[in-house]
């Protein structure tokens, strides 16, 4: 299992740590709001992350297979999920520590997650890589695998809620906050145009 364990964290850093909608949207989060912010957002996030991550684990790529309109339903309703947060910060003033125009709830990071097509196609690539149809002990895999998948990304989050907090503290004017904000929504509007034209 350590083998297994150690390969599927290799596997998953670059893929974990590169600009996604989720990434971004925390760093934004953790830029404007601080840290603390956005700790209700990802705990909706890594719970839907292990909780799809099963069910994907578990079969529901026969039901993806069934309906082949669903990926691409996703992706236009993650595309302009992500543009109405992009919206939010674009009209976002200087850091907001309180329940403010950013406030982002546990609901609202699920609801990224399930949108988000980034993370449908990592985890159908890392089963496709960890495991193999009927395996013995498939059950356990998929728990496992599923486990690390969810952990390996709430560090990265961790990082880039960080990173954006710096950046917040660094532009503390309401002038640069501004400017911050403007750049942060800009970027996400760059995520959303990509998820629509991949």
């Amino acid at each position: 299992m350590f083998e297994l364990t150690l390969a599927l964290v290799v596997f998953l850093a670059p893929l974990a740590w590169s600009p996604g909608p989720g990434n971004s949207v925390f760093a934004a989060i953790g830029a404007h709001s601080g840290f603390r912010a956005s700790l209700a957002p990802s705990l909706g996030y890594h719970l839907a992350t292990w909780g799809v991550t099963l069910a994907l684990g578990f079969g529901f790529f026969e039901v993806q297979a069934r309906l082949p309109g669903l990926f691409e339903a996703i992706r236009y309703a993650g595309a302009a999920w992500v543009l109405w947060i992009a919206w939010k910060f674009w009209r976002a003033g200087a850091q907001d520590t309180g329940g403010g125009a950013l406030h982002a709830t546990a609901l609202d990071g699920a609801v990224l997650l399930l949108l988000n097509p980034k993370a449908y196609l990592i985890i159908a690539l890392m089963f496709s890589q960890f495991l193999t149809p009927g395996q013995e002990g498939a059950a356990l895999l998929v728990l496992w695998i599923a486990t690390v998948f969810t952990l390996n990304n709430l560090v990265a989050f961790l990082g880039w809620t960080v990173l954006g907090d710096a950046l917040g503290r660094l532009f503390r004017t309401p002038v640069q906050a501004r400017r911050l904000n403007a750049g942060f929504a800009l970027s996400l509007v760059a995520v959303a145009f990509w998820m629509l034209l991949r």
